[in-house]
């Protein structure tokens, strides 16, 4: 289960659209996670980027922001995506598995950079449809084999490039605890459409 202790933001584009926002408490924790609670940075509610500028100058400068973490004490941080339409697609993982004094000395160290890419380092675009189909085949045969209170994701809600969309505490048994035998026994049967949702959320897949 990921790391949700609050922790220094990375700087992004000032005036960052964020469409929507959930509740503390409603949101969806990564990759067959279990998890109510709040997005990165410890805020509550789920956050979107908007679409930005396209073509090789900003490919550009993501790549060198993305360098930049690299250099600064993130160096699993992959490149953004960067989609024909503007959105940007990140490696949030590396992001959320990082020290939040890391976090720090990257907000600081990169700050120009990141903000020349406007990118948001650990936040995603909205979910693109195929992500969300096969978050959408998750939580049915979720459903089907013991969870009942499982609902579709859809295009807002928070994923996780490679890990694709998580499951909402307060729609499981047992606290949502991982260890709970009904959420077991969903996980093992639902193991290979969770692997198919992984892969087509994973940055190489949402590249195109």
């Amino acid at each position: 289960m990921p790391d949700r202790r609050p922790r220094p933001q990375p700087p992004g584009r000032p005036g960052q659209c964020r469409p929507q926002r959930r509740e503390a408490g409603q949101g969806r924790a990564p990759s067959g996670q279990p998890q109510g609670g709040t997005d990165s940075g410890g805020d509550p509610g789920n956050h979107r980027t908007c679409a930005g500028k396209t073509g090789d100058a900003r490919k550009n400068a993501l790549h060198a922001a993305a360098d930049c973490i690299r250099q600064h004490g993130i160096p699993t941080y992959k490149d953004p995506v960067l989609t024909a339409d503007g959105h940007v697609y990140t490696d949030s993982r590396s992001m959320h598995e990082a020290q939040a004094s890391t976090i720090a000395a990257v907000a600081q160290a990169c700050h120009d950079a990141i903000v020349a890419a406007e990118l948001v380092p650990d936040q995603q675009a909205p979910a693109p449809p195929k992500v969300v189909q096969a978050g959408v085949k998750v939580a049915q045969c979720m459903r089907a084999n013991g969870l009942p209170n499982i609902s579709d994701p859809n295009a807002n809600d928070e994923f996780v490039p490679g890990h694709g969309f998580g499951m909402d505490s307060s729609e499981l048994p047992g606290n949502g605890s991982k260890t709970d035998p009904t959420i077991k026994h969903a996980l093992v049967a639902c193991e290979s459409v969770i692997d198919e949702m992984n892969r087509v959320s994973s940055l190489g897949s949402l590249a195109g």
